[in-house]
């Protein structure tokens, strides 16, 4: 478990007005604000001032699978089973625009860091980027052969990944338009993916149990998780890069310390499957969504305390460190003070990761 000193993650509030399963969650850049999106085909967004009324946002006409702000938190996009995305204005009017140019549900939606695009997947097998003002669909990309569940900018805008259920994750070039590599290591359908907010890697979660972490320079594998019963559904990097939280079927939520490669906290909240999770863009809190209609938002606690001075949000991005001789070291830059047994112990560990990789 997390030093002594830590606080564990709590249950700050939770919102109720979802009439079916909740889908997606994603917090405002300031957290004033948390959307969330159902299958009751509704957008909710919740205010985090407490007795605020909520806005119930109509539009779709089927279930919502995905939602994102974007980096200035003045827009909400949505995409839809109805094949369509919509561009929201998330106050007490709720103004949509609608975008269309999918031929089968769309299960993703992100903006690009400097709000200018947005990237989509969907079931019709395609990635598909647009232009946020001038409403526009630009292109598409084609190579995956089934589903595509998840597609994300890198932190930089250069990059797109994109999860499928052909098993693979793709890696593309967003100006070539070119797929630079395809990760193939998932038993399974792959549900999510995201970049590390340094850019330097990728986190996947798959219906075969596993979170896979891959360098996306290298392009080998860092990190592996089996730690779920039953499918994980999503997950979401801490601003910090120092830790990941995912949600599962197995209807929990698992924190892990990347640095240590070790599972932190795991949290029982849902009744029934964990279906979204996402930390706010400080860290200081992050919220889950399950098929139990419930949205949950949890204070974090353990993100300053546990690791001190280390750890204040306002310092960048760790990166990933990577490659000693022939063996990958997923250490982050800031631990490399480690003593020598303990990078000997991670050295190891990470070969065994390896090995397995390869059997």
């Amino acid at each position: 478990m997390a030093a002594p000193c830590a606080e564990d993650p709590s249950l700050e509030r939770h919102f109720k007005g979802h009439r079916d399963a909740v889908t997606c969650v994603d917090f405002s850049i300031n957290t004033k604000q948390l959307a969330s999106g159902s299958m009751d085909s509704c957008l909710m967004v919740w205010h985090m001032k407490p007795q605020s009324r909520a806005y119930r946002f109509t539009g779709h006409k089927d279930a919502i699978t995905c939602v994102n702000f974007s980096p200035s938190g003045h827009l909400l996009a949505s995409g839809s089973r109805d094949k369509t995305v919509r561009i929201w204005v998330p106050n007490v009017k709720g103004e949509s625009t609608a975008f269309r140019a999918h031929t089968a549900t769309v299960r993703s939606v992100h903006f690009c860091s400097d709000g200018q695009s947005f990237v989509t997947a969907s079931d019709d097998k395609t990635v598909k980027v647009w232009a946020t003002h001038r409403q526009k669909f630009l292109f598409s990309l084609s190579q995956h052969i089934n589903w595509v569940r998840c597609a994300k900018f890198s932190p930089d805008g250069r990059l797109i990944v994109s999860a499928s259920d052909d098993k693979t994750v793709k890696l593309w070039d967003k100006n070539s338009r070119e797929c630079v590599h395809s990760y193939c290591e998932h038993g399974g359908f792959v549900t999510y993916v995201d970049f590390h907010p340094s850019g330097t890697c990728i986190a996947a979660a798959g219906m075969d149990n596993t979170v896979k972490v891959w360098d996306v320079r290298t392009h080998r594998l860092l990190q592996h998780y089996q730690l779920h019963s039953a499918a994980v559904n999503g997950l979401s990097f801490h601003p910090s890069g120092n830790y990941l939280i995912t949600a599962s079927s197995d209807s929990t939520l698992k924190i892990l310390d990347l640095m240590e490669g070790r599972l932190l906290y795991t949290l029982h909240g849902h009744q029934g499957p964990a279906t979204t999770v996402a930390f706010s863009r400080t860290g200081e809190y992050f919220a889950s969504g399950g098929s139990d209609e419930q949205v949950m938002v949890w204070k974090s606690n353990f993100d300053i305390i546990d690791h001190g001075e280390v750890m204040k949000v306002s310092r960048p991005p760790a990166t990933l460190a990577s490659s000693t001789g022939n063996l990958t070291v997923s250490i982050l830059e800031q631990r490399l003070t480690l003593t020598e047994d303990k990078l000997k112990q991670c050295l190891e560990n990470q070969q065994l990761i390896m090995q397995r990789a390869t059997l």
